[in-house]
């Protein structure tokens, strides 16, 4: 069990899942005739092992709780497909186990050095994700829309700084406006650069995209609800153009252009993306918006 990752796990149920890990980790060793082949890595809920199967072939065992984000991974992964996403070979839905295709870990669009290209490549991946329709069971984004809306007027307050209550205020009309067009497609909810990697030379094949996402938390809605984690990622990229403003626009720009979406509406969303953050983190206690989330919403409102 990793230390980062015991560590960033509070709570009581979270305590009694990691204890059981190293547990769960032999079951599903032994259920799928697995191997262990390297170091463990992690995310902020997850461990993925890597492992040779029994025919000596690479692939990772993922270990996470079920939750409403995790629960339907190996769902959106099947119905994307290998040929933009990592392929599922096993699942346990009861506990959450994936076995999946094992990707190149040195390889991420993080360390791609040009900044555009690298969002280039995750924009053309999302889009093809995103024209995807949703299958059915999925969480749907009329329904945390709507419900961060209602809940806006009572958190707003509970920040200290007056132009940030009405920026949430702000965040709050916009995704309110779009209430009766949520969307229906697939959305990653989370692509940014550290969950794009690219295939094993084993995995490469004609058609198949270069670069693969991982780790969805799959949501039905509409794709312009998908572009906050880019912007707001590799973040010391936009600081350092020394305009802040102008950059966010310019990845923003970018990005609706390769997915072909209305500016209108993808500010609407983007926004909500920023109220949902807000609200999270207000939950937690906070009183003051990220500078990250602040100056995009800033930079796409003109305020």
């Amino acid at each position: 069990m990793p230390d980062a990752l015991a560590a960033s796990l509070e709570g009581d149920a979270w305590r009694a899942w990691t204890a059981a890990l190293p547990a769960l980790a032999e079951e599903f060793l032994d259920r799928w005739s697995l191997r262990p082949d390297g170091r463990p890595a992690h995310g902020a809920v997850a461990l993925v092992l890597p492992v040779l199967r029994a025919d000596g072939s690479p692939a990772a065992l993922k270990l996470q709780p079920v939750d409403e984000e995790t629960r339907d991974e190996p769902l959106a992964l099947r119905t994307w497909g290998p040929r933009h996403a990592v392929g599922v070979l096993d699942n346990d839905p009861a506990t959450g186990a994936l076995l999946l295709e094992r990707l190149d870990a040195t390889r991420t669009l993080a360390a791609e050095p040009d900044g555009t290209a690298a969002l280039q490549c995750l924009a053309e991946l999302l889009a093809q994700l995103s024209a995807v329709p949703a299958p059915g069971g999925l969480r749907q984004l009329a329904d945390l829309a709507g419900a961060m809306v209602d809940r806006a007027p009572a958190c707003a307050p509970l920040l200290a700084d007056r132009t940030e209550r009405r920026l949430l205020a702000t965040c709050a009309a916009a995704v309110r406006e779009l209430l009766d067009e949520p969307g229906d497609r697939l959305l990653h909810w989370d692509l940014h650069y550290d969950n794009v990697l690219a295939p094993l030379p084993t995995g490469q094949s004609p058609g198949r995209a270069r670069w693969l996402a991982i780790d969805p938390k799959p949501l039905a809605g509409d794709p312009a609800f998908d572009l906050l984690p880019a912007l707001r990622n590799r973040w010391e990229d936009v600081v350092a153009t020394g305009d802040v403003s102008g950059a966010v626009r310019r990845r923003f720009h970018l990005m609706t252009e390769v997915l072909d979406l209305d500016r209108d509406r993808a500010v609407g969303w983007t926004l909500g993306r920023v109220l949902q953050n807000a609200l999270w983190d207000i939950a937690d206690g906070a009183v003051a918006l990220r500078p990250e989330q602040t100056a995009i919403a800033r930079a796409l409102t003109g305020a």
